[in-house]
Formats: C-alpha cells, structure tokens, sequence
C-alpha cells in the first residue's frame, strides 16, 4: 500500500503492517475523543515514525496514488479530526 504523510512525501508499506499501526490508530483516537493533546501528540508521532520505519520511501518524483493519507507530525488535533473516518486514520 502507498502511504503519503502530508508535508513528507511517499512510503511503500507491506500490508502485514496494518495490525500494528491499527493498534496506533486506535490509541490515536482515544486521546483525540478525550481531548488528550499531549497523548495525540505523543502517538501521532509514534504512528509516524513506525510508517516511516517499516516503509520504503518513494523517489520524490514518482507519481504512485496514495491510498492512505496520514497527517503532518505538526498537524492539529482538529486538522486531524477533520481526516479520520469511523476507522480512524487507518482503516480497518
């Protein structure tokens, strides 16, 4: 699956990753529907840096469409709202 973390370009991520990020994503939007600002901030930057570490950066030119589409690490809590689906970030 092609993933693209707005700001930062593309990464290549094995579909046997997704239980690991789901459980991220999950913790994610807990501490978002309970306004836990300083817990977002801590998981959105863990979900970002496990998909960096377990994706294979795309060349800056390549044009693959992205299906999944995660935030800036300096996203706000209501930027990131506005992007989640009843699945949260990741579906699933």
């Amino acid at each position: 699956m092609i993933v693209r973390i707005m700001g930062e370009g593309q990464v290549k991520l094995a579909d046997s990753h997704f239980t690991e990020l789901n459980k991220l994503d999950d913790e994610l939007l807990e501490e978002m529907e309970s306004g836990d600002e300083s817990g977002f901030r801590r998981t959105l930057h863990a979900l970002l840096d496990k998909v960096r570490e377990l994706g294979e950066p795309l060349p800056d030119d390549a044009l693959e469409p992205s299906e999944l589409i995660l935030p800036a690490p300096d996203a706000t809590l209501g930027e990131v709202r506005a992007m989640l689906s009843d699945d949260g970030l990741i579906p699933g």
